[in-house]
């Protein structure tokens, strides 16, 4: 059986609005935000849920629809403004069934995921919060050197840098913290929780300028114990070049400077005492501060500051000594300079006054007498030139020692220096005119000598030929034949300087006669033996002469034959004759 139009119509108009109250009510009862996630998750299903029944709603509206379509067709004209004005109101209702669905929904929605991210921003936030509390609670790590320090308190700033920054994330999250609690009222993001956040984050911000603060003053104490360790290398090199300028014998300052520069190098020793004291104050808290190994290298440093300065005080006390020695040795080498003056002097007027009396350029000589007197002059000037031998070596010793003393020790050093070598070259000149001298007599004595000879062979070749004649008559006999020899001989001695030494030959040769004559008488018994007078060469007065001077000159004397007769000789002769 047929459904009338009107009934279909306002069954389903009924049934369209009574799906549309159950969803409203519904949703109100999901319609909310407060509470704790859980149910806020649960209330989201729910209206997703509902978001899903939307068709089926779409479906029971347009079954509305198409009934009152049909019913318009056939309805009075009266009755269509009612129908009209219910399709109107199915609509109406439609519309807020579907906007209350699609923004109960999005609400629940938004401020589940709004709470979703607030959420991960907040775990966010303790990891970083964790992570910065594991490395701020950490002890600071003690470092070697000042470099090393400079590098911590770099990082521990990049660490407050980055606490500074996760500020703003901090307010973020409190405003999103602040927005949720308005809408969920949850604990988890109330008032307390927000304060418990801010005083976290302070706690870290707190530790990590905590940690700065700390590694700044270690850092500036260790960076002012630089900078003092450094202006004190600084003071101490400076006293070192001031020392090392005064020291030694090749500073050219004078003692009396040298000596006021010491002052003032003496005069900073106390301050340089004071500031290494201040630094070894200065030290002991800045080890506490540094490692060991850094500890231990401070310590060395200061130790080698210490003994550096020592040395400096010791070689500076030294060094004054030796400039006050130095300068009480003036006075005496002052002295010493005058006496050297004088000194000088008297040995060059003697230098002179040698000059002129024994080098002086002279005639030549032309008798034995005057080569004798000339060659005893030059020998007693080099005599008297090697007496002042040991007076040139005590000046040359004075000079070297008053060298060492004197500001400008040139002009008398060139004068000893131009004396010595006058003394060298008049010992040269002495010496080279007395062996030329001596060289003069002893060629003036050979030329004698030689005719010595000569005259002893004649001499000899004449006592042989008498002594084999066998009586008086025969010696007359050969005696006319041995003068033309005898007189050539005599010819030839007759051209030296020496002739006298032939007349003594003569009377040799007489004298040979005389004793060959006794030897013959010896026969003769009425004849009575003569006393024969016996000339030798002792008879000349020019052999002992020249053996005299040969010995004074230092020159080998020649040897020649004493003709004086041989005692045994002449014992032997007269037992012949008795």
């Amino acid at each position: 059986m047929t459904q009338p139009p009107q009934e279909g119509f306002d069954r389903s108009v009924e049934d369209a609005r009574e799906w549309m109250k159950a969803m409203q009510e519904r949703l109100q009862f999901n319609d909310n935000t407060q509470g704790p996630r859980v149910a806020l998750e649960a209330r989201l299903r729910e209206t997703e849920k509902l978001c899903q029944l939307e068709p089926e709603g779409r479906v029971k509206v347009d079954l509305v629809l198409r009934v009152a379509e049909t019913l318009l067709a056939c309805c009075r004209e009266d009755q269509k403004p009612e129908i009209l004005a219910q399709l109107k109101d199915i609509k109406a209702q439609w519309e807020e069934t579907v906007t209350y669905m699609t923004h109960c929904h999005s609400r629940i929605e938004w401020v589940w995921l709004h709470w979703s991210e607030y959420l991960l921003a907040r775990d966010e936030f303790y990891r970083w919060f964790q992570k910065m509390m594991v490395v701020l609670e950490a002890p600071v790590e003690l470092q070697v050197g000042l470099k090393e320090k400079q590098w911590q308190l770099s990082h521990a700033q990049v660490l407050l840098h980055n606490v500074g920054n996760q500020a703003v994330l901090l307010d973020r999250l409190l405003e999103e913290a602040a927005s949720l609690f308005n809408r969920i009222g949850d604990p988890s993001v109330d008032e307390d929780a927000q304060k418990r956040m801010k005083a976290e984050y302070g706690v870290v911000k707190a530790k990590a300028q905590d940690r700065v603060s700390l590694l700044e003053q270690m850092t500036r104490e260790h960076e002012d114990f630089q900078a003092d360790v450094d202006e004190f290398q600084l003071w101490l090199n400076a006293v070192v070049e001031k020392v090392n300028g005064c020291l030694g014998r090749s500073c050219k300052l004078s003692a009396q400077h040298g000596l006021s520069m010491l002052q003032d190098i003496a005069s900073d020793f106390p301050r340089g005492e004071k500031s290494l004291r201040r630094l070894e104050e200065q030290a002991v808290g800045v080890i506490q501060n540094t490692s060991p190994l850094g500890a231990e290298r401070i310590t060395e440093g200061l130790e080698d500051m210490r003994r550096a300065l020592e040395k400096m005080r010791v070689l500076w006390e030294e060094e004054e000594e030796r400039l006050q020695g130095q300068l009480r040795s003036m006075g005496a080498s002052e002295q010493q300079w005058r006496q050297l003056e004088a000194e000088l002097g008297e040995f060059r007027k003697d230098l002179q006054r040698l000059a002129k009396e024994g080098l002086e350029p002279a005639a030549k000589a032309g008798t034995e007498d005057e080569l004798v007197a000339r060659w005893r002059l030059y020998s007693a000037t080099r005599t008297a030139l090697v007496a002042e031998e040991p007076r040139v070596a005590w000046l040359q010793a004075q000079l070297k020692e008053l060298i060492t003393l004197s500001r400008d020790p040139q002009p008398l050093s060139d004068s000893v220096v131009a004396a010595l070598q006058e003394f060298q070259s008049m010992k040269g000149k002495s010496t080279k005119l007395r062996n030329a001298t001596g060289l003069e007599l002893w060629q003036c004595f050979q030329r004698p000598l030689q005719d010595l000879q000569l005259w002893r062979a004649l001499a000899q070749r004449l006592l042989d030929v008498t002594a084999s004649l066998p009586d008086l008559p025969s010696i007359h006999t050969f005696l006319p034949q041995i003068e033309p020899q005898d007189g050539c001989h005599h010819s030839k001695l007759a051209s030296s300087r020496e002739q006298h030494l032939v007349q003594e030959g003569t009377a040799r040769g007489k004298e040979a006669f005389s004793i060959h004559h006794l030897k013959q008488g010896a026969n003769h018994p009425s004849q009575k033996p003569q006393q024969v007078p016996y000339i030798s060469l002792a008879r000349s007065h020019d052999c002992p002469s020249v053996s005299h001077w040969l010995r004074m000159m230092g020159l080998p004397a020649p040897a020649y034959t004493d003709y004086r007769p041989n005692p045994v000789l002449k014992c032997d002769q007269r037992r012949q004759f008795r």
